[in-house]
């Protein structure tokens, strides 16, 4: 008998957008390598496991290439499967043991919200070629444990930038995350996540990404609460909230493929 594998579309309602995650549920810790080597498989952009651990998991999360210490469309999506498929009650909190430590999720309807520690930048003197990189001009360049935060001028010029991608890759970090504030009322800024470190191009929805752009636009904008789009081919919603130390993203997700590892 195979292994099951879901594939789901986070940060969104509807099947074909946002960001799709695989998510295996295994009964018990399988061997690193097999992880490494069903997330290369199943060549999308986050694939998670997770292993019970007294009505609680222990989740890890990774691309085709590398292991990675936080996820929010992989969580999104794993806290999705364990309520649709019955692993938990509908009304249980998901908690997920991870390298980025404890992470919940709850359902509020048709949204999941996840509660993650809040990852917040600070002004650092970007590398010579990053602007010509990403062929924009800076207003702001911040760091955090993972990636820069590029503040852009428009949201128009964040949805035409063509990367060279060749040269992002050389960075040292995680990621490239690049930001404007919104040209359109229904949200309040506008994103994209460039990672061709970690084997991502471009990825569709981040939503660790905005464990940083929360607490960045909550400053400037002058409110806790924000609704944020994430520019890419695909697009996602999240609904941010910050408090403290701690940033809850909203999101939905989609079931779109059920299948068995029989490797």
């Amino acid at each position: 008998m195979g292994i099951a594998i879901t594939q789901v579309d986070a940060f969104t309602s509807k099947p074909f957008a946002g960001n799709p995650a695989a998510v295996c549920i295994l009964s018990e810790a399988p061997e690193e390598r097999w992880m490494r080597d069903v997330a290369r498989e199943m060549n999308l952009s986050e694939t998670a496991f997770l292993v019970p651990r007294d009505g609680e998991y222990n989740l890890r999360w990774f691309t085709p290439a590398v292991e990675v210490d936080l996820c929010g469309r992989a969580t999104l999506a794993s806290a999705h499967v364990l309520w649709e498929e019955g692993h938990l009650a509908a009304g249980a909190q998901a908690r997920f043991h991870t390298r980025s430590g404890l992470l919940l999720a709850e359902r509020q309807g048709d949204w999941i919200e996840m509660d993650f520690p809040a990852k917040m930048e600070t002004a650092a003197e970007p590398p010579a070629d990053l602007a010509a990189a990403l062929g924009l001009t800076p207003v702001y360049v911040g760091r955090n444990q993972f990636d820069y935060l590029v503040e852009v001028e428009s949201a128009a010029a964040l949805r035409g930038a063509q990367p060279d991608h060749g040269v992002l890759r050389k960075l040292p970090v995680r990621g490239i995350i690049v930001t404007a504030r919104s040209d359109t009322p229904e949200f309040d800024f506008i994103s994209r996540f460039f990672a061709p470190g970690a084997g991502v191009d471009e990825d569709p929805v981040t939503g660790s990404s905005h464990t940083c752009l929360g607490p960045y636009w909550s400053k400037r904008l002058g409110k806790t609460e924000l609704v944020a789009y994430q520019a890419s081919a695909r697009g996602g919603v999240v609904r941010v909230r910050c408090s403290g130390d701690r940033v809850y993203l909203g999101g939905q997700a989609v079931t779109v493929l059920r299948g068995e590892l029989i490797g």
